[in-house]
């Protein structure tokens, strides 16, 4: 037979697929069976008596007849039955007494139930009716029989079918029920992501510098791993709050282009057990799903916790579950993966060894508080918005503002700005921006506050000597100005100018130990007794004092010691009885000596401090020009100005080092190559 002769194969039948089973098949059976066995179940003798409706003249009739054996009222729906006796039944319902039942009825309509009383009262009083009269008040209602019969059964079915469904989902009971065990994480994807750049991150140079690293890892992957390099999982930004650590990582991902996964440290823990591990897992594999991509952990103490060496001593479980899981993942996936993990917290004293090893968080990038440049180009950002008076200096606003971080700036300038409202300006000036740190710094101001004559009288003269000291040492910080005013919970208040410094030396601490003592002194000298008013700078002397004594090893007979404890958990103190001793006693020698230097300087200029406090008495508020009218221009002062100029440039030149080497070094990256040798090359 030739080949195109052999007839075409016919297809092998296939079987019909069998329906999956479904358990909500069964859930349906089971809720149809009992609605079958309401309605049609039960016992056919006692629930198939006959009834029919009839008039309320019909009801007369009845009962004055002597047809009715029982009443039945029901007064929530207005509604009466009357059982008819036996012998009566076929002359009133037309039928035998197989097919009406044994005890058939007629229901009534009825309008006022007192008439039905009385009339009832009537025929018994007359002899003709003597049978029973009952009260059902309760609602007769088809639909609310079901629903109080089955509603916990349908409750119970779905309750049932949502556990299975999680179980089904999850795996266990450490898995997904209800959801429980996915991620919490906000996912913002390249678009979004790139709405934040390092343009949007005002100083902070050097961390920029050290995260840019990350940014080309995530670009151009493939130039580092062809050498033979890893690129790193993970970064750990510490620092204080507020300094922008969150903001920065958002300005890697959107430098990148790649999504990011942001999510708290406190989303993890939960008080399910295994909840927690499960989120770490959820979330890992949805980053490598969008890989490359960074994953951020914000205040990640709250997971990365040290562990408790003694298992016993309350330590929380789920807790230490949750950072094992962590551990695992980040040791886990491929180095190559593209998954970069940031974190940010301002405790890493705290946090697990195993999280801060080589390999897991492979680089600690310090956000510290920005410095003068630094907040100038953070001001820079935060008064664009605002409509600013000609006479507003950044520079000056940012030596007004030492200490303070990204938050603080930008909480500074939107004060301002409802200052500047609050009084009507059409502009913010200089004195709102003054104001506005008075106001974060202090607290309200309280001028309703009512103080006697000797208590104003008392708090001038220590403020005054604050302002008297400050302006008569070297090393003190300048006054901006001196105020009596109450404000939040001081009585008053003298505001500096610190300088920026890098180290400190005794000297300088010495001097302004002596400052902080001067409101104590004057009032002893020109009061003649002490108040409660100094508690505040008793406390901060007492802490420097110690300080230097115990941590930075200046003190006479305890030179170049220095018991700094990093540890809180430690139960006892890392030096001896005697030791604790010397060291009250170095302490209370400085303070005093500080003390009477202090009382000695305010004796020296008796005068002149006298008559700043009348002044403050008078004004309440006095600026560093008054003080100077009576004392006369600082000494150091212009000392201090051509220091600050000398690191104005030192800074400027340095900047400008830094902005010719990336020149070239860009330039090397990137050469310009011509257009006709391009072409050779080419060929």
């Amino acid at each position: 037979m030739a080949r195109n002769d052999i007839p075409p194969q016919k297809p092998l039948p296939q079987k019909p697929e069998k329906p999956r089973f479904n358990m909500t098949w069964i859930y349906i059976f089971v809720m149809a069976a009992l609605v079958f066995a309401y309605f049609f179940g039960g016992d056919k003798t006692t629930d198939s008596s006959a009834s029919k409706p009839a008039t309320y003249t019909e009801f007369q009739q009845m009962v004055k007849k002597g047809y009715v054996k029982e009443i039945k009222i029901n007064n929530v729906e207005h509604e009466l039955n009357l059982y008819i006796k036996p012998e009566h039944i076929r002359e009133v319902f037309k039928q035998p007494v197989k097919q009406t039942g044994k005890s058939p009825y007629l229901i009534v309509q009825y309008g006022s139930a007192e008439k039905v009383e009385n009339f009832i009262d009537q025929q018994r009083n007359d002899k003709k009716f003597v049978g029973s009269v009952a009260y059902d008040n309760k609602q007769h209602s088809g639909w609310w029989d079901i629903l109080i019969s089955f509603g916990p059964i349908v409750l119970l079915v779905v309750f049932w079918i949502m556990i299975m469904r999680g179980f089904g989902k999850g795996g266990g009971m450490g898995g997904n029920i209800f959801g429980v065990g996915k991620s919490k994480a906000k996912v913002y994807e390249k678009d979004e992501a790139a709405a934040i750049t390092f343009k949007d991150v005002a100083g902070q140079e050097g961390a920029k510098q050290e995260v840019q690293e990350i940014v080309e890892f995530l670009k151009n992957p493939q130039r580092y791993t062809d050498l033979g390099g890893k690129i790193p999982k993970g970064a750990l930004l510490v620092g204080p709050p507020g300094t922008g650590k969150t903001l920065l990582a958002k300005a890697v991902a959107g430098e990148a282009g790649v999504p990011f996964f942001s999510m708290s440290g406190s989303d993890f823990v939960e008080m399910f057990v295994g909840v927690g591990a499960s989120r770490v897992r959820d979330l890992f594999e949805r980053a490598k799903a969008k890989s490359p991509c960074i994953i951020f952990i914000d205040e990640i103490d709250a997971v990365g916790r040290s562990r408790s060496k003694n298992p016993n001593m309350g330590g929380n479980d789920e807790r230490e579950n949750t950072l094992n899981a962590l551990l695992t993942e980040m040791d886990g996936f491929g180095t190559n993966s593209g998954v970069i993990v940031l974190a940010a917290t301002n405790r890493a004293d705290m946090l697990d060894s195993a999280l801060l090893r080589a390999g897991r968080f492979d680089r600690q990038i310090n956000v510290d508080l920005p410095e003068l440049n630094e907040r100038k180009a953070i001001f820079d950002v935060h008064l664009k918005p605002l409509k600013l008076d000609e006479s507003v200096d950044v520079t000056t606003l940012a030596r007004q503002t030492p200490g303070f971080s990204g938050a603080d700036i930008a909480n500074v300038c939107n004060e301002a700005a409802l200052i500047a409202a609050r009084k009507g300006h059409n502009k913010v000036v200089p004195q709102d921006f003054l104001d506005a740190v008075d106001r974060i710094i202090g607290g309200l101001e309280k001028k309703t506050k009512v103080m006697t004559n000797a208590e104003k009288r008392s708090i001038a003269l220590h403020e005054a000597g604050h302002a008297t000291i400050s302006w008569c040492l070297e090393h003190a910080n300048p006054l901006v100005k001196v105020t009596i005013v109450p404000r939040g919970r001081a009585l008053g208040a003298a505001w500096y100018m610190p300088e920026e410094r890098q180290i400190t030396t005794k000297e300088q601490m010495l001097d302004e130990m002596c400052s902080l003592l001067g409101g104590r002194a004057a009032e002893e000298l020109f009061v003649g007794s002490i108040s409660s008013g100094a508690m505040n700078d008793l406390e901060r002397s007492t802490k420097q004092a110690y300080s230097m004594i115990a941590y930075l090893g200046m003190g006479d007979k305890l030179p170049n010691l220095s018991f700094y404890n990093n540890y809180e958990n430690q139960f006892q103190k890392p030096y001896s009885e005697t030791t604790a001793r010397l060291i009250d006693e170095e302490v209370m020698q400085l303070i005093n000596s500080q003390y009477e230097r202090a009382k000695e300087v305010l004796t020296e200029h008796k005068a002149e401090h006298n008559k700043l406090a009348e002044v403050l008495m008078e004004r309440e508020v006095i600026m560093a020009e008054d003080v100077e009218a009576i004392f006369g221009p600082r000494p150091w002062t212009s000392r201090s100005q051509e220091i600050m100029k000398e690191e104005e440039a030192a800074r400027e030149a340095e900047e400008q080092r830094k902005k010719e080497l990336a020149e070239k070094m860009a330039a090397e990256r990137f050469p310009d190559i011509p257009e006709g040798k391009e072409k050779e090359e080419e060929k």
